[in-house]
């Protein structure tokens, strides 16, 4: 549905208030905003990678750019950051983010390639930002934190360490923000390749983007069992959401960076976001940044 190619798209989140699907492209610094109404894209360039976009309560939106978190005007393009991290780590970068039940932003971070394939090992964290701009850090030694969501009753949070290409469930204490007793939950086989985004349908069950596998895999968090599979026609699939007006349609990013030339002229839609209707499972709305 998105022609206008992302050299790493990620992190969509339907935006019910415009009727717009907003999401980044990490590797071109922008936050992207697609309407299906006029099929336009608008975007606004930041200054370092953007891992993350989410929805705030008062307008605009709260990013997660290089180590730092932001707040993002629209209207403006102005970037306001709220609090820097990992200075002491140049390599690292935010990734993927989403908002909880309360209104907190959760957002992790990995460490960049310092050369193709050559990454430092467990050098990212998953954060949670208050609605009090205040930070405490949930996990440590983290590869790639990547997809995160949370059950229908907000007591379990879910999160993938892409290098671990697995889900794990935490305990989750939705007064406190804390998450806790990690467990495994699912883990990828091996056409399924990496795990990467994630998102809960309104039946409790998962869907996780595999990059380099070209699909979106559904999950059940009850049995650790998948359940469905959807194929797509280009590779490096990142996230996913569920969006359109009755939450029933699924947006699913899409990454060109990271393919050689032959593998390009095979998938000459790498890098669109895509849509899939039939499901038969609706989504729910995401949760608003509280401030």
């Amino acid at each position: 549905v998105v022609k206008e190619k992302n050299r790493m798209g990620e992190c969509p989140v339907w935006e019910e208030r415009e009727s717009a699907l907003v999401y980044v492209d990490i590797n071109s610094q922008k936050v992207c905003r697609w309407s299906p109404l006029t099929n336009e894209v608008q975007s606004v360039s930041v200054d370092a990678r953007v891992g993350s976009v989410a929805l705030r309560q008062c307008g605009g939106y709260v990013i997660a750019l290089g180590t730092r978190f932001a707040f993002l005007d629209w209207d403006t393009q102005v970037v306001t950051t709220i609090l820097e991290l990992e200075q002491d780590k140049p390599h690292n970068r935010f990734n993927d983010g989403k908002v909880d039940p309360k209104g907190r932003f959760f957002a992790g971070t990995m460490a960049e390639e310092t050369a193709p394939g050559v990454r430092a090992r467990r050098q990212g964290a998953l954060y949670t930002l208050f609605p009090d701009h205040s930070v405490i850090k949930q996990l440590d030694q983290v590869d790639i934190s990547n997809g995160l969501d949370w059950s229908l009753d907000h007591r379990t949070f879910f999160h993938i360490d892409s290098l671990a290409y697995a889900v794990h469930a935490f305990s989750y204490d939705v007064h406190t923000g804390k998450i806790a007793c990690p467990r495994l939950l699912y883990h990828l086989e091996k056409e399924e390749q990496m795990p990467d985004g994630m998102c809960i349908d309104a039946e409790g069950k998962l869907w996780v983007a595999c990059i380099d596998g070209g699909r979106v895999i559904r999950i059940d968090p009850e049995t650790g069992k998948r359940i469905q599979t959807v194929r797509l026609p280009t590779s490096r699939i990142t996230s996913c959401c569920f969006g359109g007006k009755d939450y029933s349609e699924m947006y699913v990013t899409s990454a060109y960076d990271g393919l050689d030339e032959t593998t390009l002229a095979k998938e000459p839609q790498a890098g669109e976001i895509f849509k899939i209707t039939g499901l038969g499972v609706k989504g729910i709305p995401q949760h608003f940044y509280a401030a």
